[in-house]
């Protein structure tokens, strides 16, 4: 099994939005590739948010964890023609990006 972790701290404004607005846009769009291929295990994008986090650090404003059966079912998320569409938006509102993907 392989998980892919992804964290994105967002710029404070982009493609017309704060960075709530698009950190939530995010979400929806990552939250719509849950199921996109057969082999995700586990799917979940988180927000930082001091409402819901209070006294929790965070460094990142977006966080996608998930876990794929094997490296065929993760490049064929990372290949599908949905994840693909949302990676300009992704870039456009993003300041910076880390990833891990590591076997289990």
């Amino acid at each position: 099994m392989i998980k892919h972790i992804v964290m994105w701290k967002l710029k404070e404004h982009a493609e017309g939005a704060d960075k709530a607005s698009n950190a939530l846009k995010m979400k929806t769009l990552l939250d719509a590739c849950a199921n996109i291929v057969p082999g995700i295990l586990a799917f979940e994008t988180a927000l930082a948010s001091s409402s819901q986090q209070v006294g929790l650090e965070a460094t990142f404003d977006v966080v996608l964890y998930s876990v794929f059966v094997d490296k065929a079912a993760l490049d064929a998320y990372q290949d599908h023609p949905q994840h693909q569409a949302l990676k300009p938006f992704i870039t456009a509102v993003r300041e910076d990006r880390q990833c891990m993907d590591y076997v289990f």
